[in-house]
């Protein structure tokens, strides 16, 4: 298994994206520590992995607070030796569609300075203790705005930018220990809890927003958790060991062009076609 005898830490594990990559995680053979606000959500992640045969166990973890990370991250290196991954898929509380023009600046400004001092404090938690080792992988997750000019995000496109930027910057500086950093980039999850829930309460809306957002991509599709859980998987092992610095995209391709020009082939009867 890609993932066997590596120890990792998932903040934010009780919500939909870090909950499924810490199934995967467990599945691909991690010995998985959950953390969140919520002990309940959390606990509910612990338990489903268990039961399905993984190694999990949950704790309650303010990913905002140094002092309780840093408990947290020795406690994990005196249950089980090391640090190997630390993953940070906290949520990020936006307020969005409307003008930069007209955005009230404590909106504009929170999501930016919440992202920040929890990758900071929590990458850096798992650097100090990855030093020592002289390895460790450290992930982190962005969205479609952090590729793109994307209108009407409020501070939500420059909260993902600026994740991006301090996820390069900490690969710079860890490269030397052996240690990567590595940014997974979205396209949103139709399957994830913010999806479905804005799904359940406006369902002709979302209707249309998913098809634009589709018709957005080069795919003609959306990545679902498991897409996003698999690339985190990918990017903890060993098999992507020279992979550092960078952000890998799973956007279907939207950050690359714009492609709602670009019908599918089953509005263009390409299929029918001999090439």
């Amino acid at each position: 298994m890609m993932l066997q005898h590596k120890n990792a830490i998932i903040y934010g594990a009780g919500g939909s994206i870090g909950g499924a990559v810490a199934k995967a995680f467990a599945g691909a053979g991690a010995r998985v520590f959950l953390s969140g606000r919520n002990l309940g959500s959390v606990q509910k992640t612990a338990d489903e992995i268990n039961a399905a045969g993984g190694n999990a166990k949950a704790y309650q973890v303010d990913a905002l607070d140094a002092e309780a990370i840093k408990s947290h991250v020795n406690h994990v290196v005196e249950l089980a030796g090391s640090v190997d991954i630390s993953f940070n898929a906290t949520g990020i509380g936006v307020v969005q569609n409307i003008p930069l023009v007209q955005i009230a600046p404590e909106d504009f400004v929170r999501p930016v300075t919440f992202a920040m001092q929890t990758h900071f404090l929590t990458a850096t938690a798992a650097a100090r203790v990855m030093m020592i080792q002289q390895s460790g992988v450290i992930l982190s997750l962005t969205a479609t705005p952090g590729g793109i000019g994307y209108p009407f995000t409020g501070g939500f496109a420059p909260t993902c930018s600026a994740i991006e930027s301090f996820s390069r910057n900490l690969a710079a500086e860890l490269g030397v220990y052996g240690i990567r950093v590595v940014n997974l980039r979205s396209g949103g999850s139709p399957d994830s809890k913010v999806f479905k829930d804005a799904i359940d309460s406006m369902p002709v809306e979302m209707a249309s927003v998913l098809q634009k957002m589709e018709a957005d991509t080069m795919l003609k599709k959306l990545p679902l958790m498991a897409d996003i859980a698999n690339a985190a998987v990918f990017a903890a092992s060993d098999m992507a060991g020279k992979i550092t610095g960078v952000t890998i995209d799973v956007t279907c391709g939207t950050t690359a062009g714009l492609n709602y020009r670009m019908a599918t082939q089953r509005q263009t009867g390409w299929n029918d076609v001999n090439v």
